[in-house]
């Protein structure tokens, strides 16, 4: 099956599941669209046992789609740039160090966290796995995921410095999971890593810090171009040049692409809008970003929940995975915690900010492509399985209930 072929066939599901949560179940589409993937891939499980051919088909049409390669490779970035143009560049300057602390510090300290107490349960439940593997699991875990908290709580109606903090840190916290992800995975294969704080910083300096410094140049070189033209096709287009191109950058940079979209989009939605644009281009420009949003990530939810298809024997480990959310929550309360009262000046979060910067913390696509680039030999099943409770748990039972978090905590305030 050639890659037209198969994207038709997302394009259809996602148009076919959209339809019916919007005229039967109502839910955030995100959502929506990801339980009904779910319920379809446990139907096919199903009938494997009476129609295997038909579910093997499905099988082998989820299993040639590069996930890890699409997600991190193309969809990330327009996603990014996407979400980033909405989000107010004063605002994120206010939260700047808050955002700081936890796309760096709190990601680090939710990678140990997560690791070690997930380590803990394994060897409880007579399950030998090195440590080293759970800290690439708790890598891959720690991060909050851009595209699930952006699609989901944009609609909470949470308030605006905890929604810029939420997202401000899922839009920049990737490019540090990332490279922790990738120096830990390869010192749990085997590899021979430079872990020395030299080398660790200057990965940090050139994947991150260079990430965001090409990023913002790409924002202000295509705020220039657009300033020169009054068309907003035109506008449109440099857009998309910016995300695709600096894709190309990015990766002949060696820096984390991600980063860079974040930025440019910050810039563009920003300097650009303000200085370069017409009311007619703002239009166009949001509602083309808007729908392109919409698309991917129906297809992006789509494909997290057919992944199950891929899981062997999902259900052998309900409990771990059952642990492993009580894990990832209590650690992302510790990593948020912890900064607060070792760094200086950072300032407190109040009780119920607390609550909503833990149950807000929403973790998706990135964590199960990250899992789905573990080599078999380290227990890939094992942490896949995990990962996948735990992002099914975090965008449906947080993502649905978030919203009421939001409302009795505004409640309580009010009162």
């Amino acid at each position: 099956m050639d890659l037209y072929f198969t994207f038709s066939v997302l394009i259809v599901l996602s148009a076919l599941f959209s339809f019916i949560n919007s005229r039967f179940l109502k839910l955030p589409p995100a959502i929506g669209i990801m339980l009904l993937a779910i319920l379809t891939s446990i139907s096919l499980v199903g009938l494997n046992h009476t129609v295997p051919a038909f579910s093997q088909y499905f099988s082998g049409l989820v299993a040639q789609i590069d996930f890890p390669g699409v997600l991190m490779g193309a969809m990330l970035n327009f996603l990014l740039f996407a979400g980033a143009i909405h989000v107010s560049l004063q605002e994120l300057h206010k939260q700047r160090m808050p955002i700081l602390i936890l796309s760096t510090v709190g990601v680090i300290l939710s990678t140990f966290l997560v690791g070690s107490m997930m380590y803990g349960v394994l060897l409880y439940l007579d399950i030998n796995v090195p440590l080293i593997q759970c800290f690439v699991f708790g890598a891959l875990i720690s991060p909050t995921d851009p595209l699930a908290v952006i699609a989901i709580l944009k609609r909470a109606g949470i308030s605006k410095p905890i929604e810029t903090k939420i997202a401000g840190e899922s839009l920049f916290n990737d490019g540090v999971a990332v490279m922790l992800f990738a120096i830990l995975l390869q010192l749990a294969q085997g590899s021979e890593v430079d872990i020395t704080f030299k080398n660790v910083a200057g990965l940090f300096v050139q994947e991150a810090i260079g990430g965001v410094v090409v990023g913002m140049l790409l924002g202000y070189a295509g705020s220039q171009a657009i300033k020169r033209i009054d068309e907003y096709q035109v506008t449109v287009i440099i857009t998309v040049a910016i995300v695709m191109g600096g894709y190309l950058v990015t990766q002949l940079l060696h820096i984390s692409g991600p980063l860079a979209m974040a930025a440019a989009g910050l810039v563009i939605g920003n300097y650009g809008k303000r200085t370069a644009m017409s009311a007619t281009d703002k239009d166009y420009l949001d509602k083309f970003w808007e729908m392109i949003d919409e698309i991917l990530n129906a297809i992006l939810f789509l494909i997290i929940g057919l992944e199950l298809l891929l899981i062997t024997n999902i259900q052998q480990y309900w409990i771990i995975g059952s642990l492993g959310i009580v894990i990832v929550l209590l650690s992302r309360y510790l990593s948020i915690w912890m900064p607060m009262w070792i760094i200086p000046n950072l300032g407190r979060f109040d009780g119920k900010t607390m609550a909503v910067l833990v149950w807000g913390g929403l973790r998706g696509g990135v964590s199960v492509a990250l899992a789905l680039t573990i080599d078999p030999h380290l227990n890939q099943n094992l942490f896949l399985a995990v990962t996948y409770y735990i992002v099914v748990f975090s965008i449906v039972i947080q993502g649905l209930s978030i919203g009421k978090v939001i409302a009795l905590i505004n409640k309580k305030r009010k009162t």
